[in-house]
């Protein structure tokens, strides 16, 4: 968002770029609940960039997500839900295993998720919200089961999380919020 250019149309992913940082913010107690209230509302009427800019001009630039994230895992589960900032990629390497990765309230700093699967004898579970598409065209399936709500194909989807890797008696059921 350029001090340059303040009379640029905002999109829908500037929009959401600058509610998912005032939800962190509200989420560090940076801002009260009348107040969080007010900038989204802000937000989701904004139609230029510096209109955004102005609702997050006092507080600190979010640090980047993590470039990857690496799940090792053999037993037992493993749950990424809430308020956490979605990295560029997700290295599941599960044994015997339940992960459940959430992103109801996540914060996403692109537009793909690339998720790298190395999973034996477990279970994905996707919490999908509106505007997130699946894609598992990248997996190789042996004794495994996607269970997956039609493919919607969103014209400009929010997230996009495309799977590769393989799956051995393993499952990914994606459930919606």
């Amino acid at each position: 968002m350029s001090e340059d250019l303040p009379e640029l149309r905002a999109s829908h992913e500037d929009r959401d770029r600058v509610v998912d940082a005032l939800r962190v913010a509200g989420g560090d107690g940076r801002l009260s609940a009348e107040e969080l209230d007010a900038r989204l509302e802000g937000a989701l009427s904004a139609r230029t960039l510096s209109e955004l800019a102005r609702l997050t001009a006092d507080l600190p630039v979010a640090p980047a997500a993590k470039d990857v994230l690496v799940v090792e895992q053999h037993g037992g589960k493993y749950v990424r839900d809430g308020l956490w900032q979605v990295p560029a990629r997700i290295e599941l390497r599960t044994r015997e295993c339940r992960v459940t990765l959430d992103f109801t309230h996540a914060v996403t700093t692109s537009n793909v998720l690339r998720i790298e699967t190395d999973m034996v004898h477990g279970k994905l579970f996707i919490v999908s919200a509106p505007g997130i598409v699946i894609d598992t065209d990248g997996l190789t399936l042996t004794y495994s089961k996607l269970k997956l709500h039609s493919k919607n194909a969103a014209a400009d989807p929010r997230l996009r999380l495309e799977f590769a890797g393989k799956l051995l008696h393993a499952k990914v059921v994606e459930q919606r919020r």
